[in-house]
């Protein structure tokens, strides 16, 4: 970092400069004359030229993976005292990667678009369509939606100025290519499902044995339905056991399996490790509770020092480690759709190794689900398919919209429920969700859904397994048991929720579990095998198991759960509590594994079995005392289920447990709708989920997702938070340096070498998506970004003698050579923002929360009676408010 020593050379003038050096190669005498006013053509003079650039970029551009093994950022930031000495050793890119090779592109090419054809005919009919290569994100910043929305605004108008023929059929086309783009993500994301679900289920019970005449065929399959099945062979009596050897021996051989099983998916995951360099605040990027966190620089007394922000400034410290395809991935895709920009995070890899990781973690029996990962690998779909076409490809807040939709198809996918999907990406994982992204996010749900249902995964025409119907309504009286197990649930989310941490916080801090995630997941293995085999629920899959708890009795069913007697409630309520305390137990250290895993399902079986034993306990109590006034309509009623539905009673409670865990609420009711198709039971599900959540509020004010991006140091400024502030902007401003600016108040060129340094300080704390104000007397006249900083300084020929223009010098004169004339290379004004959003250092805090959170700004200019007084980075700002929360719990 830049010390005090060096703010004196920063501030060098250009006589100074000149008085010493050769004479400069900076053509100032040719320059192009540009206007001081800010016009609709000068702020068209700011995007890129038409031109084919020589700048190329490969995938470490954009969230696409790496092509090697272990991802190495070529974009991290330089250590305390390393300076770079040229151009060459850029912290973005060099200057001559490219993308031919990038799996995206043969991807996009394999499906059969070719975009350097369709922009080679776009530019003979001499319509823009703005690519803008100066401004990749670079790894861990955030995206400009600014000047994304600027960028596609003026693509929009250059496409639309075409009126002929070719113009309009350009724009048609431009129209078609979103709802083209969800169709294929709804389609892709439905044949995964389908793959994901059928290879599940073919090895999920080679466990317990396999079937003689086909061995991929589940049990159920194999014998038809019956009990006797010669067909169907255990191990023990494929090995030759028979009596008590034969049930030890298959004991033995399903805990080898489920160990088996769930170390080859962790070693899947490990393929995708990752390493965050030590300059960044992260802690991790996968559902590890256990991260340290990273600790607060500065100090309350002066928060307005350069250490405020995010980075950790200790250059032999070692880098955190991160596993993309590990946990569910949910937390991290609301962190992407917020504007972080995270390089490989949703890149092929990560989609194919958590493809198949969350197979076999699925078929190892663990206490996990697949609704989670199926968010994450539908989020990565999507950002494969953006590379179809240019305008989502080259625009990451365009981009989002894209992802809000695909990962809006996953929860329709994971739980046959389109319009649940659409409420999940508006509720818990968008950010921006323009009314337009609305309709095609259903438009994908939709399509995603239709095309699982067509594929009829489970051959019985359902796109998930436990779906329900419900014949019988609901009696008043249990209006108030409803509301009962809407408190139990919330009371279950929330405390698993602080369990979870607790395990994190001891188990997962043992050395030997943090240096070899493996091992961990090989005990969790070994215990829910040892724990699971006994007991017939807990030994099936999460979602067979929550369609028998949601399922009502009927005469052929064989779950167990239907008593031919009332006196057998008790014995299936003995039955269920053992199983609810096992699985509670193994759902609390399985999350956090380094496998893919979901919370959803496990979270709703836990909660289906507590809801199942209270529909048992009042079924018991209508047959033992059935003269009792509160339910004497019941007397008149035939069956064990003639007014009480213990099913009903589970999916409720199911519900309001996954509400307690997540904080989900019209989601969650609007999906338990979509699987039970029954109106009659929507109150009921609401009244639980509405009471779940504020019993779970109470307790635990975070939910899980909220708890890992708070414990990870994510930096999400939450939009529906509303904070109280004590303050004023200026009491959080960090103070104005010299290095920190570009001060033309005598000259209006700068030595490119004095802009590397500045440039050079940022990216040293962190701000690699920061800017550096430009300033004459003290006045704010302009706000140079740090990537368009480095792409212009990266163009130089010449570095250490180029001189730079930072400001327009006279009146500009719009001709037609000058489009055909080659742009300056030491002209950086086109890359300076004229207009920073700029407020003074007495604004209140309501209105800067409100800029950033609406107006998705990177940063905010700071004026003092008119003067630059400093510039305000969103990292510190959601730094501050994390601060100010934390206070006013304490």
């Amino acid at each position: 970092m830049a010390d005090d020593d060096d703010d004196g050379d920063d501030d060098t003038t250009f006589s100074s400069v000149t008085a010493g050096l050769p004479t400069p190669i900076s053509p100032t005498a040719t320059r192009r004359l540009r206007s001081t006013r800010t016009s609709d053509i000068d702020l068209r003079s700011r995007l890129p030229s038409r031109k084919p650039s020589r700048l190329h970029l490969d995938e470490q551009a954009n969230l696409l993976a790496f092509s090697d093994g272990i991802r190495n950022y070529t974009s991290a930031p330089n250590t305390a005292g390393h300076r770079r000495l040229s151009r060459a050793s850029s912290m973005i890119l060099p200057k001559h990667h490219n993308r031919s090779s990038s799996i995206g592109v043969r991807l996009a090419t394999a499906l059969g678009f070719d975009r350097a054809r369709g922009e080679a005919g776009l530019a003979e009919s001499k319509v823009s369509l703005f690519t803008d290569e100066r401004v990749w994100y670079d790894q861990f910043t955030s995206t400009d939606w600014v000047h994304d929305s600027i960028a596609d605004a003026f693509r929009l108008r250059d496409l639309r100025s075409r009126k002929d023929f070719r113009g309009r059929l350009y724009a048609w086309f431009d129209g078609v290519q979103g709802w083209v783009l969800v169709a294929i993500i709804g389609i892709i994301t439905a044949l995964l499902a389908y793959f994901i679900t059928v290879t599940e289920a073919s090895i999920f019970e080679l466990k317990e044995g396999f079937c003689t005449d086909q061995w991929t065929l589940k049990k159920n399959e194999c014998c038809s339905g019956k009990h006797d099945c010669p067909a169907w062979r255990s191990w023990g009596q494929r090995l030759g056991f028979d009596g008590p050897e034969q049930l030890w021996a298959d004991f033995l051989v399903y805990v080898a399996f489920v160990i088996f099983f769930a170390i080859c998916s962790c070693l899947l995951t490990l393929l995708t490790r990752t390493e965050i360099p030590s300059h960044y605040s992260l802690t991790t990027l996968d559902e590890n509770l256990a991260a340290d966190p990273v600790p607060i620089s500065g100090s309350e007394d002066k928060p307005a020092v350069d250490d405020h922000i995010s980075p950790v400034h200790a250059q032999a410290a070692p880098g955190t480690v991160y596993y993309p395809a590990a946990g569910s991935g949910v937390a991290e895709v609301k962190v992407i759709l917020s504007g972080f920009v995270v390089h490989g995070y949703l890149g092929v890899k990560t989609l194919v190794v958590k493809t198949l990781a969350v197979i076999l973690s699925l078929a190892s029996g663990m206490s996990l689900g697949k609704e989670g990962p199926y968010v994450h690998i539908a989020t990565c779909v999507g950002n494969i398919a953006c590379r179809i076409f240019s305008k989502y490809n080259h625009n990451d807040g365009k981009r989002r919209e894209v992802l809000s939709a695909a990962a809006a198809s996953g929860v329709g996918v994971a739980f046959g429920a389109p319009i649940g999907g659409v409420l999940f990406s508006l509720e818990e994982v968008s950010y921006y969700f323009p009314p337009k992204t609305l309709f095609r996010t259903f438009f994908c749900c939709i399509v995603a859904s239709l095309s699982l249902k067509f594929l009829n995964p489970y051959g019985t025409g359902k796109i998930v397994i436990f779906e329900v119907r419900y014949a019988a309504d609901w009696e008043f009286f249990e209006i108030f048991v409803f509301i009962l197990l809407g408190v139990l649930s919330g009371a279950l989310g929330a405390f698993f929720i602080k369990a979870c941490a607790i395990w994190a916080r001891t188990f997962r801090k043992i050395p030997a579990i943090k240096r070899w995630p493996v091992l961990e997941v090989a005990l969790v293995a070994l215990i829910t095998g040892l724990a699971s085999f006994w007991n017939r629920y807990t030994k099936l899959a999460v979602t067979e198991l929550l369609f028998d708890l949601a399922s009502p009795c009927k005469i052929d069913t064989s779950s167990g759960l239907c008593p031919d007697d009332p006196d057998e409630i008790l014995g299936i309520i003995g039955y269920l509590s053992m199983a609810f305390v096992i699985k509670s137990l193994l759902t609390t250290i399985t999350f956090g594994i380094k496998v893919p895993a979901g919370i959803y399902v496990p979270s709703m079986v836990v909660g289906g079995l507590l809801g199942r034993i209270v529909g048992h306990v009042v079924q018991h109590l209508v047959f033992t005392f059935p003269d009792a006034s509160i339910w004497s309509q019941c007397a008149a009623k035939e069956g064990l289920e003639k007014c009480v539905t213990p099913g009903v009673y589970a999916l409720v409670a199911a519900g309001a447990t996954m509400c307690g865990v997540t904080r989900l609420s019209v989601t969650l009711a609007v999906i338990l709708f979509e699987l039970t198709g029954s109106l009659n039971h929507v109150l009921p599900f609401s009244l639980a989920v509405l009471v779940a959540k504020w019993t779970a509020d109470a307790i635990e004010p975070l939910s899980i997702y909220d708890l890992l991006t708070e414990m990870n140091s994510y930096p999400l400024l939450d939009n529906k938070l509303r904070p109280v502030f004590t303050t004023d902007l200026g009491d959080i401003t960090p103070a104005a340096r010299s290095h920190r600016v570009i001060d033309v108040s005598n000259s209006p060129l700068v030595q490119a070498s004095v802009l590397r340094r500045k440039l050079e300080h940022l990216h040293s704390v962190g701000e690699l998506d920061g800017g550096l104000p430009v300033i004459r007397n003290d006045i704010l006249v302009g706000l140079l970004p740090a990537p368009d900083l480095e792409f212009a300084l990266d163009k130089l020929e010449d570095e250490e003698r180029s001189l730079c223009l930072m400001v327009p010098t006279a009146t500009w004169h719009d001709t037609e050579e000058d489009d055909d004339h080659d742009q300056d290379p030491t002209d950086f004004t086109p890359f300076i923002d004229p207009a920073p959003v700029s407020l003074d250092v007495h604004s209140p805090m309501d209105l800067v929360f409100q800029c950033f959170v609406k107006l998705g700004l990177r940063y905010i200019c700071v004026l003092k009676d008119g003067q630059y007084a400093g510039l305000l980075h969103k990292k510190t700002f959601v730094k501050y408010i994390r601060e100010l929360e934390h206070s006013r719990e304490s």
